[in-house]
């Protein structure tokens, strides 16, 4: 992959976890996917979404930029790796069954947490009202010794807490967004410091396919996709004793 995206092998320099403990409430009504790149959602929580997906969940996921730096080639047009980016995107939301995409066109390695982005997100959040919020946990800077975290990945994911937490539940913020939602749980993947672990077999085909859409991050070489996402899901899933599996940071912000 071209770097933009969460690398496929992150959570390797993790170091110690947690006890692995299952995420507990079963499957959200609701999810709210909330990442940088057109590829993010796909890499970092893909399986659990198209498990939710499957059983039922109204799944919506916001991507903030349009991916148009994501090349290492200066023969790249920017323009036209964004146009592939969102059709790829599309694509890679329509198999692990996203209800409902949002883009928001930022310009790629630009975002910024400011009042005009969280203003976006917290109206996303009071139309969705979703029970959970997956995003990137913006804490997480360097990853043992061969990978930093993109810094659209730590903007957007602190972006979205701020939104969610206090914003989207206080009326007095923004109160042209709507009328005001409390998000009981935030899950933040790409994280240092799991705490619970989501089962994704049922999902798991479904992110193998939906990480394979993303051709002008793999290249000509993308066979070797199916067996890395699989490998990973089995290394998370052992920590909580399960085949498959992805780890996130939860944050419980109502009992």
């Amino acid at each position: 992959m071209s770097g933009e995206g969460e690398a496929i092998t992150l959570g390797q320099a993790r170091g110690p976890s947690a006890v692995g403990r299952l995420r507990v409430g079963g499957v959200p009504r609701s999810a709210l996917a909330i990442y940088a790149h057109p590829d993010d959602a796909d890499v970092s929580c893909g399986g659990t979404l198209a498990t939710w997906a499957k059983a039922g969940c109204q799944v919506t996921l916001v991507v903030c930029t349009k991916g148009e730096k994501g090349t290492t080639s200066p023969s790249v047009d920017p323009e036209a790796l964004a146009a592939q980016r969102a059709s790829e995107m599309a694509a890679a939301a329509k198999v692990l069954g996203v209800a409902d995409l949002r883009a928001l066109g930022y310009p790629d390695g630009e975002v910024e947490n400011d009042r005009e982005l969280r203003r976006k997100l917290v109206r996303v959040v009071r139309e969705v009202r979703p029970e959970v919020v997956l995003c990137p946990d913006p804490t997480a800077f360097v990853f043992g010794e061969r990978y930093v975290n993109h810094r659209d990945h730590r903007v957007v994911g602190a972006a979205a807490l701020d939104a969610v937490a206090p914003a989207a539940g206080r009326p007095a913020y923004f109160p042209e967004a709507g009328a005001p939602h409390e998000v009981p749980e935030v899950l933040l993947s790409g994280t240092l410091q799991p705490t619970v672990w989501v089962e994704v077999a049922d999902g798991l085909a479904a992110k193998v396919e939906a990480v394979g859409c993303h051709r002008s991050q793999l290249g000509d070489e993308g066979a070797w996709v199916g067996e890395v996402v699989r490998r990973r899901a089995g290394e998370e899933g052992r920590a909580a004793g399960l085949s498959a599996a992805e780890a996130f940071r939860q944050v419980l912000l109502s009992w």
